[in-house]
């Protein structure tokens, strides 16, 4: 979510100290959603909250992909189009996608027209497909990545959240992804993606969400390679 730091509408509302917000039921939250129903919607029950199953973890790295250079919110917004675009993720489906089916999605004003984004989701549900056979899963993959307590922040404040804009782990991450052929995977957008599906935790001190979603990933079992 650092793009969203510099944003002015949102600047001018958050508390300039805690980087909190407080919604309109009176809740405070981390800063970037603006108390927009759909974006508020989206920081309570998606971002941050621990993710292991495949398609969902396929979408986001996809979609976190096609956000260089824009905002969350304008992918957030065209995700349902994405979803009807791309098959809805299923990697198999994706695979399987020609090059009649990239000039199709050019076609599609409802997502990000880019051409070499469209042909990196294809190619990397392709490389998808190849790590699930290699670890049983793509999410007992992803989770291999996920930083030691040790190496977290000991405290998520809003300095320290305009630091996290990428990290040891999402480097190497990115830099075993490329390795393996994926693309539009680079530190900063795989470290994006490590937020919105739970390897990391950065809803701010104080944010309402943070706590349950901590509670959540100490109980939740991470995936391992079968």
């Amino acid at each position: 979510m650092a793009e969203k730091i510099t944003g002015s509408t949102v600047k001018a509302e958050r508390d300039p100290e805690t980087g909190l917000l407080t919604g309109p039921d009176g809740k405070e939250r981390c800063w970037w959603h603006a108390n927009l129903g759909d974006y508020l919607l989206y920081h309570d029950t998606e971002w941050g909250w621990p993710v292991d199953e495949d398609r969902r973890l396929f979408e986001k790295i996809c979609l976190e992909g096609f956000q260089s250079g824009l905002s969350w919110l304008t992918i957030l917004r065209k995700r349902d189009a994405f979803r009807a675009a791309f098959a809805n993720f299923e990697v198999e489906k994706l695979a399987a996608f020609t090059d009649a089916d990239v000039e199709r999605c050019l076609g599609d004003a409802g997502i990000v027209r880019h051409r070499g984004k469209i042909k990196s989701t294809i190619n990397n549900a392709r490389r998808a497909i190849e790590l699930r056979t290699e670890f049983g899963s793509l999410a007992a993959y992803v989770w291999s990545f996920e930083p030691k307590p040790e190496n977290r922040p000991a405290r998520i404040d809003f300095a320290t959240a305009r630091t996290l804009g990428k990290t040891d782990e999402s480097t190497a991450l990115s830099k075993d992804l490329k390795k393996r052929g994926w693309s539009f995977v680079g530190p900063t957008t795989v470290y994006a993606f490590m937020q919105s599906m739970g390897m990391v935790n950065d809803h701010l001190e104080g944010c309402c969400c943070r706590d349950a979603i901590e509670q959540a990933r100490a109980d939740f079992t991470r995936p391992v390679r079968t």
